[in-house]
């Protein structure tokens, strides 16, 4: 990574997994923005765009693949790589995020290290 502080959003609607990552991220010297549902990560894509996205996919009122296939359709935040997050294990569902640009498809429960290793790699 350059010199630049990169920022990751975070889409989670579980409050203590979302300071868990925070922490983790933070402690890579990371800057970190936390959505609690798909509209709010909308709104924080669109208006302060993140070097990356963390997704969860089910979330309250707007699932993940909802969220990212937005994200994709809008040239300010279609470029954000976007990492999905999820307890959903199905090939179907890895392969339908994949098709809607995710870079990456991590399963919960997970290993810090890992997403870790991921967000970094995406980040270079």
């Amino acid at each position: 990574m350059n010199a630049e502080v990169k920022t990751v959003l975070v889409v989670e609607d579980k409050a203590s997994l979302t300071q868990m990552l925070q922490f983790l991220f933070l402690s890579k010297g990371l800057s970190v923005q936390i959505a609690f549902n798909g509209k709010e990560a909308l709104e924080k894509a669109g208006t302060t765009p993140p070097d990356l996205i963390l997704l969860d996919i089910m979330m309250p009122h707007m699932d993940g693949f909802e969220v990212l296939e937005k994200l994709k359709e809008n040239p300010a935040t279609s470029n954000i790589p976007v990492i999905m997050l999820t307890a959903r294990k199905s090939r179907e569902d890895m392969q339908r995020a994949r098709d809607l640009g995710a870079v990456e498809y991590i399963t919960k429960p997970f290993k810090a290290v890992e997403v870790v290793d991921k967000v970094v790699r995406h980040l270079r």
